[in-house]
């Protein structure tokens, strides 16, 4: 493996590599956001094959997945299928949702259907098709390590040098950034098989003891919690399951047509170019079309199950509002917890097979991967084209899928805007590189080879 804090003109160059072989575009990340910049890459290279744009994608799971741990039985998308990979930049394309069910022999019964929502579990089986049937260069079970700016002799770089886990190292003009988001951990968790985060539930489930204590809590007030607590509910009927959050009550998600607007891909011009205090304003105003809401019929069906209950007598599902977890204590028998009422300040000890951590999600950092080509703290400028800006000796771009909710607003890490996002980031690159081509923008000379004389940009943060 090379050794990249000693990194030298030819010894980090990957063998299996051409020398001088240079990418337009690498992916770090191969989710729906980046698989849908390999489609629209392809359907470019396709209708224009005299100006190709080459590209290669590293993702770090063996294969293709989507949050295979929260594909919970039953449950449906919270948008519109046609918000699929493509379908909002491109209507024709053959990789469209309706594409996807001709081929699957279900087009005439999913209109029958007549929802706008299929289940997640058909959207993942979408997104596996899309991703098995994309001719992009994808590495699987490969992670991107660092990404390094190539200097020049003059200290100018034009290119990245995108080191990988095994030793390999590979360069582009550009990096797309689609590494997704983070769980959100309270500091009193400590995750273990009985304290764990819902996007890893299923997997959680299958491995957990065996349920002695037949009591269960989640964590949480948005739509997976609630799925979450129906799910338990339902699949261990001897079980309690107690529904813990900071709110009075559930609040339902905010789903009317012009506040949908929001998530339009014209909302991202408008949001973008609003000042920075009127956007927050704004983006505060309609955080109830996304976050900490549950659908109006998943409540309803909770509501439902909890009163029957009080009118039989047999209580199992408890909805513990206004509380918070203070602490746990975990043993081979279980998990305590101490949940305090915070409207009486009342504090109640119970011993739970195990707790869900339905606590939302947030950008992973840049820093382990950027180095100093990082921002400092928050990510409070990213360019309209998503690029982040960098120093303006680095005549190379690093654009950022996900991220960017406080500059491009709520579709930021969301499927409504990945397809339309796509073809901005590839629009972007594009003319960047006609741009560079030409001369009229940066330091680039030679664009086909790696130079001879270059050295990489480090960084002690990494």
């Amino acid at each position: 493996m090379t050794d990249r804090s000693s990194a030298t003109a030819g010894d980090s160059e990957n063998p299996d590599e051409p020398r001088g072989d240079v990418f337009d575009l690498v992916g770090i990340g191969f989710g729906p956001a980046n698989l849908a910049l390999a489609i629209a890459i392809e359907e470019h290279n396709a209708a224009d094959p005299a100006s190709p744009l080459r590209a290669t994608f590293f993702e770090r799971r063996p294969d293709f997945a989507w949050h295979p741990g929260m594909i919970l039985e039953g449950a449906t998308m919270q948008i519109a299928f046609p918000k699929d990979l493509v379908t909002f930049r491109n209507p024709t394309s053959s990789y469209s949702f309706f594409a996807y069910l001709h081929e699957r022999g279900r087009l005439a019964d999913f209109v029958n259907h007549q929802t706008f929502f299929p289940t997640r579990h058909e959207f993942q089986d979408y997104l596996r098709w899309a991703a098995d049937r994309v001719t992009a260069d994808v590495r699987y079970g490969t992670e991107i390590t660092a990404v390094e700016a190539v200097r020049h002799h003059n200290g100018a770089a034009d290119l990245f040098a995108i080191h990988a886990a095994d030793g390999s190292v590979v360069h582009a003009r550009s990096v797309v950034v689609g590494v997704g988001l983070r769980a959100q951990i309270p500091r009193w968790a400590t995750e273990s098989a009985r304290c764990f985060h819902n996007h890893q539930f299923l997997f959680h489930l299958d491995t957990m003891p065996e349920p002695a204590h037949q009591r269960f809590a989640v964590v949480g007030a948005g739509q997976s919690a609630a799925e979450v607590v129906q799910y338990l509910h339902a699949h261990y009927p001897q079980a309690e399951v107690h529904s813990i959050f900071n709110r009075f009550g559930y609040s339902p998600a905010d789903d009317s047509p012009y506040a949908n607007r929001i998530f339009d891909p014209s909302a991202v011009d408008e949001l973008h170019g609003a000042s920075p205090a009127e956007r927050e304003r704004v983006l505060t105003l309609h955080r109830g079309t996304n976050y900490s809401v549950v659908a109006p019929e998943l409540i309803e069906a909770l509501y439902a199950t909890e009163y029957r209950e009080r009118v039989s007598g047999r209580r199992r599902l408890f909805m513990r509002r206004a509380s918070e977890i203070l602490s746990t204590t975990e043993s081979a028998a279980g998990i305590e917890i101490d949940v305090r009422n915070n409207l009486d300040g009342a504090v109640e000890t119970l011993m739970c097979d195990a707790v869900v951590l339905a606590t939302g999600f947030e950008p992973a950092p840049l820093t382990p991967l950027l180095g100093d080509l990082a921002p400092d703290g928050p990510v409070l400028v990213v360019d309209r084209d998503y690029r982040l800006p960098t120093p303006e000796d680095i005549d190379a771009d690093i654009y950022l899928q996900g991220g960017t909710e406080k500059t491009h607003g709520l579709t930021s890490s969301l499927l409504s805007n990945a397809a339309v996002r796509a073809g901005e980031i590839l629009a972007s690159v594009l003319g960047r590189r006609e741009l560079k081509m030409s001369g009229a923008l940066g330091v680039v000379g030679e664009l086909d080879r790696i130079p001879d004389h270059h050295t990489y940009a480090t960084s002690e943060a990494r």
